[in-house]
């Protein structure tokens, strides 16, 4: 009887301290659209509205918004398109995680003293997760402002990605090097009125059929 009732008091303190969060949109220009949870169809969104677990966000061309979530700003560029899998906070831990679909997000995470904020934005090729930085982070592509940001692939590797750097998803799913990239960067800038150099993947398929790949600028 003393087990059955210890269960029980230990289930009402995890429910107690652990529930869902909201986030809400601080501000927005031009077309900004939400589906709620449960809804077929998105409705236009305004500064204020609340933001629940699995909303989807969409944002339109020369449109912006920016949410805050708990200890987290989170701001949503021109033609991306998020969902919020789940914000929650537990004691003195606050965990979203973010899924982007596509575009580019920039994410401001200052947890004051004594808390912990664990921010995770997922896109098909990468993870980034935080737990107190700032960053910003597209399809592909990473770039860390302040702190550091754990990138991972789809091949489960990780590289860490320290202020003032960046990096990508390879095509294997792997992460490139930082340093690669800061190397790629000091590259001669294009003459005035030519695209600027941008980082691409190739593979070569070597005589024992493996593929190599490599980084240049194109």
């Amino acid at each position: 009887m003393k087990k059955i009732l210890i269960a029980v008091l230990l289930i009402v303190l995890v429910t107690t301290f652990v529930f869902s969060q909201n986030g809400t949109i601080r501000e927005l220009t031009g077309d900004v659209e939400l589906k709620h949870a449960g809804s077929s169809a998105f409705v236009t969104a305004s500064a204020g509205d609340v933001i629940t677990p699995n909303t989807i966000v969409s944002t339109g061309f020369r449109s912006t918004t920016v949410i805050a979530v708990g200890n987290s700003l989170i701001t949503v560029r021109p033609l991306t398109r998020l969902s919020f899998a789940e914000i929650q906070t537990a004691q003195a831990d606050e965990n979203v995680n973010v899924n982007l679909q596509a575009g580019r997000v920039r994410v401001e995470v200052t947890p004051p003293a004594g808390t912990r904020t664990n921010l995770t934005v997922q896109s098909p090729s990468a993870t980034a997760s935080v737990r107190g930085t700032i960053f910003e982070m597209d399809m592909e592509n990473m770039s860390t402002v302040e702190g550091k940001v754990i990138l991972t692939g789809t091949s489960g590797l990780g590289v860490i990605v320290t202020e003032g750097n960046s990096s990508s998803t390879k095509v294997d799913g792997t992460i490139a090097d930082p340093a690669e990239i800061a190397a790629l960067s000091t590259q001669p800038q294009s003459p005035v009125g030519t695209p600027p150099p941008s980082l691409i993947t190739t593979t070569t398929e070597t005589s024992t059929g493996n593929m190599d790949f490599s980084f240049t600028y194109h």
